[in-house]
């Protein structure tokens, strides 16, 4: 059995599971880092392309097991890198500007954290 262009997924055709947030500036926390989390994504697309060649190879069941197994730990340890980031620019600077601020920070990163631990 081999793979059509048309059963794999490109960026376009994903929608997001949530519409990006209205956010007050354009520097996030990952920004100083960009270049970094752009070449990790890239090596976990390399990995995710390593499971569509493995199926198309008919590989065996559990070696293809492994290999999602590793994905899933990049794209884990990935978002908790992201999240860390998140807390350490967007909540700190929410708390220093105090208010209602801090509290819908606190509220979103929560929910962040709920929806890593789902997965």
């Amino acid at each position: 059995m081999t793979t059509t262009e048309a059963d794999q997924v490109t960026p376009e055709a994903v929608e997001p599971t949530v519409a990006p947030a209205d956010h007050d500036h354009d520097v996030h926390g990952y920004h100083k880092q960009k270049d970094e989390h752009l070449k990790r994504l890239r090596r976990i697309e390399g990995q995710i392309r390593g499971l569509q060649r493995m199926v198309d190879e008919d590989v065996y069941c559990i070696d293809i097991l492994t290999q999602v197994s590793a994905s899933t730990k990049a794209l884990q340890s990935f978002a908790l890198q992201l999240l860390e980031e998140h807390l350490r620019h967007c909540v700190a600077d929410a708390a220093l500007k105090g208010g209602d601020e801090i509290e819908a920070k606190v509220e979103e990163a929560t929910k962040a954290i709920a929806r890593m631990m789902r997965t």
